[in-house]
């Protein structure tokens, strides 16, 4: 390569890298023609190899759905299912640049069931591009895409009337759409939305303008894109630092290593430790390819401080002057994205940048029909519902309104057992009466309490079927524990729901919030210093585990129950399984709703081998190994 090549080749890299580019998706119904729009977008813009052609040509035939001409939707649809099906089930990204700029496309599947997969393309957004069948108008999962581009902090948008070419290019059946389309979008946060009638298939108005619709004399599609004013600015927010790891590769270096999310920081600018409020002075900002003078927001950094603070993965560095809000308990949109239910009251995982902490739901405050967006009364969520909840933390987190800062205000959800995503959250405010109520110290504490007693205190906790024995077996341990001068208390199922629990039902939401009251009110029977016995059917391990870490080291004994169905269906001393096979009782464990064996309980008592009395010594006897109770 010659000196002149290189340095053409110079020139053009300078060129591209200095372009803006703006990230934006496609969504909609199904059948919309996203894809379609996106294949057409790759083919015009020239970006296309002679042998990606040919092979599209060749799938054209095969798995096209446009007759001899190219579907351009294949350049999309890559998966099988996709071509067999002729839908889009994953999110597709797809890279493609003009003169003026470079873009990041991503294809969102259609359908309700992967609404998921359209959030996630989304959440990494600028601008969405909602398409619409000219022949079908503004259907549920238009509004749906479109509220949750906005939720998701998408602020301009372009409605695409597809397939205007199947409706004559009517310009009547356009500004209805239009019309209907922002009525609708009112009621969301779009800063601007540009309406353009298009036809994907053949190029109608999405590079140059179409010879078929001089009634529109609005910008194409391309042009939009090319000109639309979406520039970041998160270097104009506050300073942001998500502290991804301590950096410590000997004795004589320590930084905190992340990416900026926010605003700029320079070496000898004041810092703090948003959860600590501890401050220092930045040193260095060191990089791969040497220390930098200033970081900004994308920059991936390690910082290194003036002074020895307390900083690990998960603190957020900050402005002083501009600090995040710091609690415990806020308020969130939520879009659940399980199969399962979403359930008060059970613990969860959150991510929320780089912090990793247990979180409850306490209270869902409504559900959103997506198409009224009207608020309605819920009680849990069912798959790619959206509501709004109250979020309650295990220790104190650092965020933003997600308004204000999408990285360092949205949160994702994760099943403890699966570690599997089950939900995107958006912070709206923290809940500040959470932070007005701090820990009373008190003298007299369980420590006191326990060795008034003259004993350890501890929590028997009985799981298992109705009908298995627990209660039973409970009152047998209680009378031998008293018989050895033992101070107990113990907490029945079915009692405590003639009191505490009372207007409880038995859904899984309402079983998960039993369970926690239970788990509460026994902690303050330990704190009294007491051995407690809890006889619960607890069926789901998530709130046996939230239990138990509840009280401290040692203090929670799991015991099993074990008794197969069969055996409890045949004993049925109420007559509750009886009901339930007959449907007279719903949401019933065992029949119609779930039981989850104990993985790893510290005692398991098999009622099949042996009498309720001489399973209640065998238990005595475990306790007076774990030195709960003396030896007789």
């Amino acid at each position: 390569m010659n000196h002149s090549s290189i340095s053409d080749l110079k020139a053009f890299l300078a060129e591209q890298e200095n372009k803006s580019l703006l990230r934006f998706l496609t969504c909609g119904s199904v059948d919309d023609g996203k894809s379609t729009l996106i294949g057409r977008l790759l083919y015009d813009s020239k970006l296309l190899f002679e042998d990606h052609l040919a092979a599209l040509e060749k799938d054209s035939k095969k798995h096209g759905t446009t007759g001899d001409d190219i579907d351009f939707a294949l350049l999309v649809d890559g998966l099988e299912a996709e071509r067999e099906q002729g839908i889009t089930i994953d999110v597709a990204y797809r890279f493609f640049a003009t003169q003026k700029r470079k873009f990041i496309v991503a294809d969102t599947p259609g359908h309700e069931q992967y609404t998921r997969n359209m959030a996630t393309g989304a959440s990494n957004s600028e601008l969405a591009v909602i398409l619409v069948d000219a022949r079908k108008g503004v259907l549920t999962q238009t509004r749906r895409h479109a509220y949750i581009a906005s939720l998701l902090g998408i602020r301009h948008a372009v409605l695409a009337v597809n397939k205007i070419d199947l409706v004559g290019y009517s310009e009547e059946t356009f500004s209805s759409i239009v019309a209907e389309f922002k009525t609708f979008a009112m009621q969301l946060d779009f800063a601007g939305l540009t309406a353009i009638p298009i036809s994907a298939r053949f190029g109608d108005n999405v590079f140059a303008r179409s010879e078929n619709m001089n009634w529109y004399t609005g910008p194409v599609l391309l042009e939009h894109l090319e000109r639309v004013d979406v520039e970041s600015k998160a270097e104009e927010l506050p300073f942001r630092l998500p502290v991804q790891w301590v950096n410590r590769p000997d004795l004589d270096f320590r930084g905190f290593s992340g990416t900026v999310v926010g605003g700029r920081v320079k070496p000898g600018d004041q810092i703090a430790v948003a959860r600590s409020g501890r401050t220092s002075a930045v040193k260095r900002i060191v990089t791969m390819d040497g220390d930098l003078q200033e970081a900004v927001a994308g920059h991936a950094v390690t910082v290194t401080l003036a002074d020895e603070i307390d900083v690990s993965r998960g603190d957020l560095l900050v402005a002083p002057t501009e600090r995040p809000e710091v609690a415990d308990q806020f308020a969130a949109h939520m879009l659940w994205m399980a199969d399962d239910e979403m359930l008060p009251g059970r613990q969860y995982w959150l991510k929320l940048g780089t912090a990793t902490v247990p979180v409850t739901i306490t209270a869902l405050k409504h559900s959103v029909d997506v198409n009224t967006l009207e608020h309605l009364a819920a009680k849990t969520l069912h798959l790619n519902e959206v509501g709004y909840a109250n979020f309650s933390s295990a220790q104190p987190i650092a965020f933003d309104s997600y308004k204000s800062n999408r990285d360092t205000g949205g949160f994702i959800l994760i099943d403890r057992f699966t570690n599997a995503t089950v939900a995107a959250g958006m912070i709206d405010f923290g809940l500040r009466r959470a932070t007005n109520v701090h820990w009373q110290a008190l003298d007299v504490n369980k420590s006191v309490r326990a060795d008034l007693k003259g004993q350890k205190p501890g929590l028997l906790w009985f799981t298992g079927l109705s009908g298995s024995g627990k209660s039973t077996i409970a009152n047998l341990v209680e009378k031998a524990l008293l018989a050895r001068g033992r101070h107990t208390y113990l907490l029945d199922g079915d009692n405590v729901r003639h009191g505490l629990n009372r207007d409880l039902g038995f859904t899984d939401a309402d079983r998960v919030e039993n369970i926690r009251r239970v788990a509460e009110t026994a902690k303050l029977f330990i704190d009294a210093g007491l051995i407690v016995l809890v006889s619960f059917i607890s069926p789901f391990r998530s709130e046996r585990r939230m239990a138990r870490e509840l009280l401290e080291a040692g203090e929670f004994i799991e015991v099993f129950v074990d008794t197969p169905l069969e055996v409890c269906m045949q004993r049925d001393p109420k007559g509750l399984y009886q009901k339930a096979v007959q449907g007279q009782i719903k949401n019933f464990t065992g029949i119609d709703s779930p039981y989850e064996v104990p993985e790893a309980a510290e005692i398991t008592l098999k009622t099949e081998s042996a009498a309720p009395e001489q399973l209640a010594e065998e238990l005595v006897r475990y306790l007076e190994e774990r030195g709960l109770v003396p030896h007789m």
